[in-house]
């Protein structure tokens, strides 16, 4: 399968980077502080959406904002116990990329989020995060405020996702979506194209060509 775009729109954590053993860390010594109990955790969806809105599922209003900048501290102190690091595929696919035709777009605070890109050695021109939007994922704003910035049509554009919010975004927004099995199973994944991670697309044919970026997925 072949894709062609103007822009490709990446998520990080689980599309990107993995930072699985940070966020379970951080977010089981962050709910053991405000009581919340292990029950509670359980069913609330963490991965892939706002910290604030986890937040606010479990906790009073006026204690959200405390709850908020308690999590952001933990798990941007935590960045260097080695907690993060780059997937299959992500270092070789970015590099065959112009830095104009790619953005980062993630649900984590920029704080964090370029505290994690940073510990890999990713510096996007582009980076969209949960400050800079008022709705997050699955809300299309995030997607949408990034395809702005780098000046495309949502339409000419395609998300790379790991989470079922992420790729609702991605939908919503009008683009063409690609899904990584790093974090959810493939039939959790609603697509265009599924495939296990970004080493399972061709960096070679990720050329720009008459304005175009061009993907292909490996046989």
């Amino acid at each position: 399968m072949k894709i062609s775009a103007e822009a490709l729109l990446f998520d990080n954590d689980g599309t990107l980077v993995s930072s699985l053993e940070s966020v379970h860390r951080c977010w089981t010594r962050w709910a053991e502080e405000f009581g919340i109990t292990a029950e509670e955790f359980a069913r609330v969806e963490l991965h892939g959406r706002p910290a604030v809105e986890i937040a606010a599922d479990l906790l009073p209003a006026d204690v959200v904002p405390r709850a908020l900048a308690r999590i952001e501290q933990l798990e941007v102190e935590d960045v260097p116990n080695g907690g993060v690091h780059l997937l299959p595929g992500t270092r070789v696919f970015l590099d065959a990329l112009p830095a104009d035709r790619w953005a980062v777009v993630t649900s984590a605070t920029r704080r964090l989020a370029e505290a994690r890109l940073e510990a890999v050695g990713i510096l996007p021109k582009t980076l969209v995060a949960a400050d800079d939007v008022s709705r997050g994922k699955p809300d299309p704003e995030p997607y949408l405020l990034a395809a702005r910035e780098l000046g495309v049509d949502p339409a000419r554009c395609v998300v790379f996702e790991d989470a079922p919010a992420g790729l609702r975004a991605g939908r919503a927004a009008g683009m063409t979506t690609v899904a990584l099995t790093t974090t959810h199973q493939a039939h959790e994944l609603d697509a265009d194209l599924v495939v296990e991670n970004l080493s399972a697309l061709s960096a070679l044919s990720a050329l720009v060509i008459g304005g175009n970026v061009e993907i292909s997925a490996l046989s």
